[in-house]
């Protein structure tokens, strides 16, 4: 027995750039969780998603990084998306059931559009410890949302700066920490990095559900509903991001880098 497995740079229009995505679509039931957990470490990408169809013609997804299941992840939805559209397994409209309700994905030319929950920081002091482990000097602001802190930094050459201690941030008690601030490039709104080493991402390259708290609040201090933001890691990638309602729509391209099989049972 074998399985299709994809390795997908997404919210980027070349390979080995953007973030890394393993997809992994199945066919029938979900398998063990421990296997699921197995193959995301084997594949040690920031996420691995498992697809599969649902009787409706809807799709159920679930996302693990090498070290647990999460309740949200936009560059694997972004990457899934793009490899059931690339083997024809799907129609142009996508929709998911996943941890953070329905998730749907369309056709923007050659860009792929997810309509994500929008996800709001409130003002909140920094646990001890967070600014220490970030190594930032006071921030401009900070707050957290229901996954995440955010702190604001004065500068995008500060937010590049930032050379955290992975050990001392996976002591703080959320999923991970998001540094911000005005980008020095014209073309982009806002730059980020993002760092979640309590589940095993010492950092990300390019974060979509970060950006559904980035959206917010940059919209909210620019008075802007569409804007785009550049991730500032040493990938680098670009997130277009559209505030609508209660929701963010979240706008990236996908490359397939990598196509085989499993060579693992499904129940091993």
């Amino acid at each position: 027995m074998t399985q299709p497995i994809y390795l997908v740079d997404a919210f980027t229009d070349r390979p080995f750039a953007g973030n890394p995505a393993g997809v992994c679509p199945l066919a029938g039931d979900w398998p063990p969780e421990g296997w699921m957990q197995s193959v995301a470490l084997e594949m040690n990408q920031a996420e691995t998603a498992f697809v599969r169809p649902r009787p409706d013609g809807d799709y159920d997804l679930r996302w693990f990084t090498p070290a647990a299941e999460v309740d949200l992840c936009g560059h694997a939805t972004l990457a899934t998306a793009h490899v059931l559209w690339e083997t024809g397994a799907a129609a142009p409209g996508l929709r998911f059931h996943t941890r953070s309700g329905v998730l749907t994905a369309a056709r923007a030319g050659v860009a792929i559009e997810l309509d994500f929950p929008r996800k709001p920081a409130a003002a909140a002091d920094p646990p001890a410890g967070l600014l220490a482990a970030l190594g930032t000097p006071v921030p401009r602001w900070a707050g957290k949302n229901q996954f995440d802190y955010l702190v604001e930094v004065e500068s995008e050459a500060a937010v590049r700066a930032v050379t955290p201690d992975p050990r001392g941030l996976a002591r703080v008690p959320a999923r991970g920490v998001i540094v911000t601030a005005p980008a020095a490039d014209p073309r982009y709104d806002f730059v980020s990095r993002f760092f979640a080493p309590a589940v095993g991402v010492d950092e990300d390259p390019v974060t979509g559900s970060a950006h559904c708290c980035l959206a917010d609040y940059w919209g909210r201090k620019l008075g802007r509903d569409a804007m785009t933001g550049f991730q500032a890691s040493k990938r680098g990638g670009v997130v277009r991001v559209r505030v609508a309602g209660d929701r963010v729509v979240l706008g990236g391209a996908a490359v397939t880098v990598v196509e085989g099989r499993l060579r693992v049972p499904a129940a091993g």
